[in-house]
């Protein structure tokens, strides 16, 4: 019998690295008891075998670390869900009519591609500025349309990813989910932030992974190059590497950046199909125009 969400079945992948066994139990049943249709769940073993997991768990094992969207794209050809709900293996959903919650408004919007959970620390209650995908973040609880997501709290329609493809392996770390969501609004879908569909996840900093500051300047050029039009290109890093220089003291990491910015232009960033200028200007609209 179909749920309550217009008849979508939804799958969830959640990645683990096998070394936080309690926390992604946590996770498993906190999907298992969602309300309405069981939800179809795959875990992901990013090279690691992961041990005592329930029959009604499916397994992925990568031979490697092959990282976060080579490993989502292996979970998700491995479920057959209309939508994929992605969760890092230390979240959880802290409210049963969730699943639900994202089944009706994915139903009631053919067009929604993408919806961006809100993230929120289950110590203080709060949700971090970072994790609101638009520049006018003050308010955590407001739900608008946006222009990216956060990959470890979404949900994307498997439509989206059939049309425009998945995640981009290469990234390994950091602004994999922008690739797919400029690919996606330059396909004609929608992307939303939804403040009542709740994931909670301890507060962390994205510069804990000591390959950070490199990954996130190569891969903001491989994001650029892949699919700004030419004359954007510039200007969008250019923005950015004036952020960086103006956000952080630290000359190591300034320096660890700067490499990683040089090694975006000689490397391979893959396909290139530049969005379109209407894409641009739909986004401008949207309050964050593809310059910043």
């Amino acid at each position: 019998m179909s749920g309550e969400g217009g008849g979508l079945s939804v799958s969830c992948v959640v990645l683990t690295m096998g070394n936080r066994p309690e926390e992604l139990a946590r996770a498993l049943e906190s999907v298992r008891a969602q309300d309405g249709d069981p939800v179809e769940l795959v875990v992901v073993g990013n090279g690691v075998e992961v041990s005592g997991l329930p029959g009604w768990v499916q397994h992925v094992v990568l031979p490697g670390n092959v990282g976060v969207p080579a490993g989502r794209n292996a979970g998700t050809r491995a479920t057959g869900g209309d939508l994929v709900l992605f969760l890092d293996d230390d979240g959880w959903l802290p409210e049963p009519g969730t699943v639900e919650h994202l089944r009706r408004l994915f139903g009631a919007a053919p067009r929604l591609g993408v919806v961006s959970m809100r993230i929120r620390d289950p110590e203080t209650g709060e949700s971090q500025r970072r994790h609101v995908p638009r520049l006018r973040a003050g308010d955590p609880e407001r739900s608008s349309p946006v222009t990216t997501f956060l990959g470890g709290a979404s949900v994307v329609r498997r439509a989206v990813l059939d049309e425009v493809g998945g995640l981009p392996s290469a990234f390994f770390l950091t602004h994999e989910e922008t690739d797919l969501a400029w690919r996606a609004l330059d396909a004609g879908w929608d992307i939303r932030y939804d403040a009542d569909a709740v994931m909670c996840h301890p507060a962390t900093s994205p510069a804990r992974h000591e390959r950070f500051f490199r990954l996130n300047a190569r891969n903001r050029v491989w994001l650029a190059r892949r699919n700004l039009p030419g004359p954007l290109v510039p200007v969008y890093l250019g923005v950015w590497a004036t952020l960086m220089v103006a956000r952080n003291r630290s000359a190591r990491d300034l320096r660890v950046w700067a490499a990683g910015f040089a090694e975006g232009w000689r490397t391979d960033p893959g396909p290139r199909h530049p969005m379109s200028w209407r894409t641009v200007w739909r986004m401008t609209r949207l309050g964050r125009p593809p310059v910043v």
